[in-house]
């Protein structure tokens, strides 16, 4: 199974967590468990998933594992450029985030997590996150709402819990050195 790239140190310790569990909680190898996922007759992974459970008492997590091994997703996970590349297509969205990236990686110790939807930015937590939108960016930021009038509550973004609200951006120049402050700030408490 490809390893997701860009991943906090917690996050490769969960997944590795789960991985050591599934042998010694199950008695069944890796290997063993892909052996039988190659057996499911469904071909849609959330029907797979659900097979895995009623079939094999696997949870979300586990069996998630499992299918990945068994049918390898073209999603993209191994190659964080090429996500990026897709993801930050309009002129607009990748020069806004072009300016948030170089001002996130002049601080230390940061892991960029590269996903379809977003890119995020993590140090021991996600501290800020960016998706492209009709008109520039989303930022999402690890700042209570009621801080700035300009910040929205989070909404349904795809990023982490930890960010609490989001912010449009139009163009480079809305990275205002307020902004960067609540990212600086988030860094800090990640």
């Amino acid at each position: 199974m490809p390893e997701p790239a860009g991943l906090t140190e917690r996050q490769e310790k969960w997944f590795a967590s789960v991985r050591d569990g599934l042998e010694r909680e199950t008695g069944k190898t890796l290997a063993a468990w892909v052996e039988l996922a190659r057996l499911c007759p469904e071909t849609a992974h959330r029907k797979r998933l659900a097979w895995m459970k009623a079939e094999h008492g696997l949870g979300q997590n586990r069996a998630s594992m499992v299918l990945n091994a068994a049918f390898p997703p073209d999603s993209g996970w191994s190659t964080p450029d090429v996500l990026a590349d897709n993801l930050w297509t309009d002129a607009i969205s990748r020069a806004i985030h072009e300016k948030l990236r170089a001002v996130v990686l002049a601080l230390p110790e940061v892991v960029v997590g590269q996903r379809k939807q977003f890119t995020a930015y993590s140090r021991k937590f996600q501290f800020c996150a960016a998706r492209p939108a009709r008109q520039g960016v989303i930022l999402g930021l690890s700042v209570d709402p009621l801080t700035d009038p300009a910040l929205q509550p989070r909404g349904r973004e795809p990023w982490s819990e930890r960010l609490l609200s989001s912010l449009p951006l139009g163009s480079p120049e809305d990275l205002t050195e307020k902004v960067i402050g609540y990212i600086k700030d988030g860094w800090e408490r990640s």
